[in-house]
């Protein structure tokens, strides 16, 4: 069964490609155009990883993973946010808002989804791979 992806991304492009490089190394991936969104996605169709733009309209990236970290059905699955601010503070706060990870945008179309799966459950690989 392919593990599935949920991308939370308000930006067209970026959606596209995120889920075209994940549905190329084997995921499903589900997206959401907004924080909003994405929380009643999370919960209903419980996602192996998600992976999290922080500029987000309406609820930023940080609210988003804060919530999904608050709500039991939510709590434990791994968080990875996509953020062009990578300075150490803000790497910080990325961290202290429940996400497990981060990559800096613009993401490497060669590594991204080796990137992700670091983050996974072993269960979650593609293929039966180990991450």
């Amino acid at each position: 069964m392919e593990a599935r992806i949920l991308v939370i991304e308000d930006n067209e492009q970026n959606l596209y490609m995120e889920t075209f490089l994940l549905e190329k190394h084997g995921y499903e991936v589900v997206g959401a155009r907004d924080g909003r969104e994405g929380l009643e996605l999370a919960s209903r169709i419980e996602p192996a990883l998600i992976v999290l733009d922080i500029q987000l309209p309406a609820m930023d990236g940080h609210e988003v993973a804060r919530r999904l970290k608050q709500q039991p059905e939510t709590h434990d699955i791994p968080i990875v946010a996509v953020t062009s601010y990578a300075m150490n503070k803000d790497r910080e706060q990325i961290l202290a808002s429940g996400c497990e990870g981060y990559i800096e945008k613009p993401i490497n179309p060669a590594s991204f989804a080796s990137e992700l799966e670091r983050y996974l459950p072993a269960s979650a690989a593609p293929n039966g791979h180990e991450p």
